[in-house]
């Protein structure tokens, strides 16, 4: 008996996850298992599986915050368990939050007093920030068009076709015509002059964005602004300006004080900017503020008391942790102004340093502007034999996340590249990323052409199918041709009409 147990306190002493049952068996991916896991266990398989996923700091696709302060994080763990929602339990956080409205109320000039309380919210993100201003305009013109006696059921909204989804999400969700105005080579962000030429006695209003998330430039919302203010005066229209900040919002005021972009323009009524992205914040946090009260009518506002007192609530979902509102405050105190303009100051001479090692390369041509958001766009000079997909592709291995996609219509046959440097990139990595971008170019250079073998393979089927020769033309509208060859020949075959 004393042996046995001896043997029994052995073996617990030993037990670890390594030697576990658990590492033998499949996580489960569509039903709740039967038994429980130890902690230690459940934690280090899960941990296990997700070293498969990317690294943040090195995911250059993304715009969103991924590093903080270690005071921060602290933060954020303290706070993890309130639910923002419930205001009476947890007044001090919703006094950060009002805090933290009114500091961008004012860094975005709005027309309030130092002791007035300006008119926002904190949102999950941009997307629930848009949602809320759009539900704003609509609700608005309704209201408008009701008391002139007017129909009410088609309103729209003008954009550029280089909108973020979330437009065509509020578009789709919320029945408003979405009213793009196309992009051309060249120039990728909305033509002021065309989306005023769009405007109608139904548009609610005018979108413009400050960073497009393709090139990261900013739109000319002082001109759209000067051209729609000619328009309303001559045709009796009211419609005014949204400006989705969502990307610039954190890097104008500190990097361009003199852009007129905010409110200080008359038409601009509400503007949306993501805490997550250059507000220095992790994922999960945006904000939308509006000029005037008058600009959010009170009847989307709602008024709850069943968690202890009134509590006026205007968003699209209601709990929501606090940890993100509490980060917020956080950088804004400790960071200053002079904080975030060094911040981004360092972005941008980055950014500059990385486009300068990329055009110096001789493959390709830089799209983005010298004034925007901290990002490199690029596109190959040469895309006849390679593209910038077989290098977004490339570029893995070394552990980047460099996006490869093509722009929007009427610009869709460019293909670009895009980097976008956020706080935690630094000039070593910086360099680093254009050693490592050498080294694909001339892994890539040498490769057979990934485009010509697949046109010569569609040739080669067409040939089958029509009795054809073989001849292909290598160039992007020769391969579309071919393609279409393809395909029709496939439904000829088929019988698929």
């Amino acid at each position: 008996m004393v042996i046995s147990s001896a043997i029994g306190d052995s073996q617990s002493s030993i037990q670890s996850t390594f030697a576990s049952r658990y590492v033998t068996h499949c996580l489960p991916k569509f039903r709740m298992p039967d038994n429980s896991t130890p902690k230690d266990a459940a934690y280090q398989i899960i941990h296990d599986e997700l070293m498969l996923d990317g690294n943040p700091r090195l995911n250059l696709a993304s715009f969103v915050t991924t590093w903080m302060e270690p005071e921060c994080d602290k933060l954020i763990m303290d706070s993890v368990n309130k639910n923002y929602v419930d205001m009476d339990e947890y007044p001090i956080t919703t006094e950060l939050q009002n805090r933290c409205v009114n500091i961008i109320a004012h860094l975005f000039n709005a027309p309030c007093g130092d002791e007035e309380t300006a008119i926002g919210v904190g949102t999950v993100g941009s997307s629930e920030a848009i949602m809320l201003a759009g539900l704003a305009f609509k609700r608005k013109w309704q209201n408008k068009r009701k008391a002139e006696g007017k129909p009410f059921d088609k309103p729209n909204i003008v954009t550029g076709a280089n909108v973020q989804v979330c437009w065509e999400k509020f578009a789709r969700y919320f029945e408003v015509e979405l009213k793009e105005v196309k992009l051309t080579e060249g120039y990728y962000v909305m033509d002021p002059v065309k989306a005023v030429d769009m405007v109608d006695e139904n548009t609610i209003c005018v979108a413009a964005i400050l960073g497009s998330t393709l090139t990261g430039e900013f739109e000319d919302v002082k001109t759209l602004n000067d051209l729609l203010t000619a328009k309303n005066k001559e045709t009796g229209y009211d419609t005014p300006i949204h400006v989705d900040a969502a990307s610039g919002g954190f890097i104008a005021p500190f990097l361009y004080p003199e852009l007129e972009w905010d409110f200080r323009l008359p038409l601009v009524k509400s503007i949306n900017v993501s805490g997550h992205k250059y507000g220095l914040v992790y994922a999960g946090v945006g904000w939308v503020v509006w000029r005037n009260k008058e600009d959010l009518p009170d009847e989307l506002i709602f008024h709850i008391n069943y968690l202890g007192a009134d509590q006026p609530t205007f968003t699209l979902n209601f709990s929501k942790g606090s940890s993100q509102i509490i980060a917020q405050y956080y950088q804004f105190i400790r960071l200053g102004f002079e904080g975030y303009k060094h911040i981004m100051e360092n972005c941008m001479a980055n950014a500059q340093m990385l486009s300068k090692g990329l055009e110096k390369m001789g493959f390709f041509e830089i799209l983005s502007k010298d004034v925007g958001v901290p990002l490199v766009a690029f596109s190959l000079k040469d895309s006849s034999k390679h593209t910038v997909f077989e290098i977004a592709e490339s570029l893995r291995k070394y552990g980047w996340i460099v996006p490869a996609y093509t722009m929007p219509a009427d610009a869709q046959h460019v293909a670009v590249l895009r980097v976008v440097i956020r706080e935690d990139f630094s000039r070593s990595l910086a360099e680093r990323l254009l050693g490592d971008f050498e080294k694909v170019m001339k892994e890539i250079v040498e490769l057979p052409s990934r485009i010509a073998k697949k046109m010569a393979d569609v040739a080669a089927v067409i040939d089958e199918v029509e009795g054809g020769e073989g001849a292909v033309d290598e160039t992007p509208e020769g391969a579309a041709k071919y393609l279409k060859k393809l395909v029709d020949a496939e439904k000829k075959i088929s019988g698929i009409c």
